[in-house]
């Protein structure tokens, strides 16, 4: 399915108290945006596990703004919004995007959540004009992140099925994927209880380093970060994993490799009860100071908000900011409800590692994941799953500018349901 839709920046803001953010202030200009979209679940299905009414689809839509003019494209290609925030990659010369699946797509017929079945797909995607699926390859069941090398040449993905969590790299070329090279973290000295399945581990981001010779991987269940060199003969470990917050759900490098920062999401991962799991307290970032010798450690922390699941960092390196879902899963009736979500914004300093909190801003949505800065850093983009309220913003993008020390809404557009992960690039 491949439909296209042009809004302008009026309508794109009409549910807003304004069209744009006053003054003389130029419109929002982002040559590529690309986001994926979660047909099947609801915010509520991670109560009730009854999914979307049927007809919604899993979509990818590519976006341009010119001057606050908005045009979208989308096309249906499987993903989902249980897996981190981490499915969906560009290539670096902005023409593909990569999106895995860790629930398969919805068949006729399925009502419930534990109907889905196990995702297992990677796919590449032609973003250069009306998008396309120009590769599809089977990777390991249940996929919860990927990552796209430097180079473009690779794609790393992180999975975990029942026996193993696996990071596999994927070779990627204009004539298709390539044969996967896979890897066992347990054989790579990521071990823990026996008597758990995988060992107790639980691989939720994989993200390479700006030199291409190196990936992190984010092991949320055991609060800690492993570090992999990679050369041709295949992943070798790079220093001992390092110890960070509570439940380090995601992470980056920040673009001069010096650092490589963690969202530490901070859930009790010893329940399944939601009430219970999402923490009552600020998450928190961990930032870690990488050594050539690997001797690398935990140089400073600081709090974010509660229940923060995204995070980017500004091309410059010295603005991280968090998508924070709070307590907008929960019904109005729930006493952990919250009425609105937020994006926390933070000053890093690029050599010291040093952070400062800036600030908390208003984000009017359910179940925000995923977020990321526009190529010039000077717009901040965070995904809203669905609206709050039949009268609120309703699913889309909230763009915000950043300015030195604050977020400030701008503008508001408007896009299927689910919405759950953002990527931007200047090509």
């Amino acid at each position: 399915m491949r439909t296209r839709t042009t809004l302008s920046a009026c309508l794109a803001l009409m549910m807003l108290t304004a069209c744009g953010s006053g003054g003389d202030e130029a419109a929002v200009t982002i040559e590529r945006i690309v986001t994926v979209s979660d047909g099947d679940y609801l915010a509520s299905t991670y109560v009730d596990g009854v999914l979307a009414p049927d007809g919604q689809r899993d979509l990818l839509t590519r976006l341009r703004i010119d001057n606050g003019e908005v045009s979208a494209e989308h096309l249906e290609v499987s993903n989902s919004v249980t897996s981190a925030p981490e499915v969906l990659a560009l290539s670096p010369d902005g023409t593909t995007a990569f999106v895995t699946e860790r629930l398969g797509q919805r068949q006729p017929g399925m009502t419930r959540a534990q109907q889905l079945p196990q995702g297992n797909r990677l796919f590449a995607v032609d973003i250069s004009s009306s998008p396309r699926i120009i590769g599809t390859t089977t990777i390991a069941h249940s996929p919860e992140a990927l990552a796209v090398s430097p180079d473009g040449a690779r794609i790393a993905t992180a999975s975990n099925t029942a026996e193993a969590s696996i990071i596999q790299l994927i070779p990627w070329t204009t004539t298709g994927f390539g044969e996967s090279r896979q890897y066992d973290l347990a054989t790579l000295g990521i071990t823990g209880d026996p008597a758990r399945p995988r060992g107790g581990a639980l691989a939720t981001n994989v993200h390479w380093h700006p030199n291409g010779r190196a990936v992190a991987v984010n092991i949320t269940t055991q609060n800690r970060v492993a570090f992999f060199t990679v050369d041709d003969t295949g992943l070798r470990p790079w220093g001992a994993p390092v110890t960070t917050g509570a439940d380090p759900f995601v992470g980056r490098f920040t673009p001069d490799g010096r650092h490589y920062v963690t969202s530490d999401w901070g859930r009790n991962l010893t329940t399944t009860n939601l009430a219970e799991r999402l923490p009552a307290t600020r998450s928190k970032l961990s930032v870690i100071r990488l050594t050539a010798t690997g001797d690398h450690h935990v140089t400073a922390t600081a709090e974010s908000d509660k229940s923060a699941e995204g995070i980017a960092i500004n091309p410059a390196g010295d603005r991280i900011a968090t998508i924070n879902m709070r307590g907008t899963v929960f019904p109005p009736d729930s006493p952990a409800h919250d009425p609105q979500a937020s994006v926390s914004l933070l000053r890093l300093d690029p050599t010291t590692g040093a952070l400062t909190k800036l600030g908390d801003y208003p984000l009017d949505g359910i179940l925000p994941e995923g977020g990321a800065f526009d190529p010039t850093g000077n717009y901040f983009l965070a995904t809203i799953y669905q609206p709050r309220t039949p009268t609120s913003p309703g699913s889309g993008l909230q763009i915000y500018r950043v300015t030195p020390d604050r977020l400030t809404p701008i503008q508001h557009i408007p896009l299927p349901h689910g919405v759950h992960h953002v990527a931007t690039t200047a090509k």
